[in-house]
């Protein structure tokens, strides 16, 4: 049954997504150029082209293609996912704008055609033009262009450009790398001496064929730049195997915190085999937290496996990661899905570090992400229990971000008796 609604499903998404192409393919193409004519042959090809390497992109990972096969194709295929979302908004608040114009247009020319015709007048036949032609259309706009078509032109052009104006600066915003953002936490049991304890929260970084080992290194000066006393790696780091992105992953070696680096999984690395990730960053001198926690000097710092590992018997153990602590002391809790925060909570913890919403990363996906999660980005607080969500470091699919700029956030740990 299950197999039959996701089948449904995705058969209602195709079909959405081919009458969305075959509109835009209409408005931009068809109304905008001639029949039979050369622009038009290429518009139609990559109405065709560009959404199939949308789905070789997001295919041809989980068919184990070639990692170079995945590289080739991910870049055009994701950022056209990203140009059709902002391409079908600003053509759906283009349509009415359109028809509008079009509208007067026809009036226009109807009432034209009334007051300007001439009265019938008697000409001898000596004084008749030779070639006279049969009938004489309104002369064209430009070049010979069509009223109606330049409409579609100057409607088309203006909401093409503003969807890739829009993709374009999002693009630039994950390829520049992510912020710094600062948040003060208070944690009530926290001791004077860890006043101001800094940990640098990096999550979603979502190394794969699109973000590579540049973005890592953009990264990791970020983070070492702010000297935090702890690096928490929350989870989906990669979107591969380790022999396509070991050494897409190779500069975090070269992360420093004093009180270490630490990693738990998010859903993605199960997608990728989470145990090899787990062992590979070991050997990159990170410390992974598999459901099992580390006293420091000043407060519990604990791990969770991600939901996803349930799926292999892996999941989350909330009993062995806290069960058996000294309440007493404060707890920091990293868990890559905020939905989580309910089980935290019945476990005393006082601050949980999470990601995975991305906040969004394409608005209006923040909607979205809203359904799914009790917090999509920031502090909240529940119960004695504070939740804080990083909207991440990276980009999944679309190397993307809209409304929802990338960061890296340095939690500061307060106490109540500084």
């Amino acid at each position: 049954m299950t197999i039959l609604v996701f089948a449904l499903v995705a058969l209602a998404v195709c079909a959405l997504l081919v009458l969305v192409h075959r509109w835009l393919w209409i408005r931009l193409v068809r109304d905008t150029t001639a029949p039979g004519g050369r622009t038009r042959r290429i518009g139609t090809a990559l109405a065709i082209t560009l959404p199939l390497l949308s789905v070789a992109a997001l295919t041809t990972g989980r068919a184990g293609a070639p990692f170079w096969l995945q590289q080739t194709v991910a870049w055009p295929g994701y950022l056209w996912l990203a140009v059709l979302l902002y391409l079908t908004l600003t053509m759906l608040v283009a349509e009415p704008i359109r028809a509008l114009l079009l509208r007067r247009l026809a009036h226009r020319d109807s009432a034209g055609s009334v007051a300007e015709r001439p009265e019938p007048v008697e000409v001898p036949a000596a004084a008749a033009p030779a070639a006279a032609p049969a009938t004489a259309e309104r002369p064209a706009v430009g070049d010979g262009l069509s009223r109606r078509r330049f409409v579609a032109r100057t409607v088309g052009g203006t909401a093409a450009a503003v969807a890739l104006g829009t993709v374009g600066a999002g693009t630039h915003g994950v390829l520049r790398g992510p912020s710094v953002k600062r948040v003060r936490v208070p944690l009530a049991k926290l001791p004077r001496a860890a006043h101001g304890f800094r940990i640098a929260v990096v999550s979603d970084v979502h190394l794969g064929p699109v973000l590579g080992r540049a973005h890592t290194q953009r990264i990791v000066d970020t983070v070492n730049r702010t000297q935090p006393d702890l690096i928490a790696i929350v989870g989906d780091l990669v979107d591969g195997s380790v022999p396509d992105l070991g050494s897409a992953a190779e500069p975090l070696r070269r992360l420093a915190a004093r009180h270490g680096t630490y990693f738990v999984t998010g859903n993605h690395e199960y997608f990728s085999g989470a145990q090899q990730w787990i062992d590979h960053v070991r050997e990159l001198g990170l410390n992974p937290l598999e459901n099992a926690r580390r006293e420091l000097p000043y407060f519990d710092l604990a791990g969770v496996n991600d939901i996803q590992g349930e799926q292999e018997g892996k999941g989350p153990d909330f009993g062995a990661a806290l069960g058996d602590r000294d309440r007493a002391r404060a707890a920091v809790l990293l868990a890559h899905q905020p939905v989580v925060i309910h089980d935290a909570v019945r476990h005393g913890v006082d601050l949980q570090l999470s990601g995975h919403t991305h906040g969004g990363q394409l608005w209006p996906g923040n909607y979205l992400a809203e359904l799914a999660n009790p917090t999509v980005a920031g502090l909240e607080r529940y119960g004695d229990t504070q939740l804080y969500v990083s909207r991440g470091a990276g980009a999944w699919g679309p190397p993307v971000r809209v409304g929802a700029p990338s960061d890296i956030t340095v939690v500061e740990l307060a106490s109540f008796q500084a």
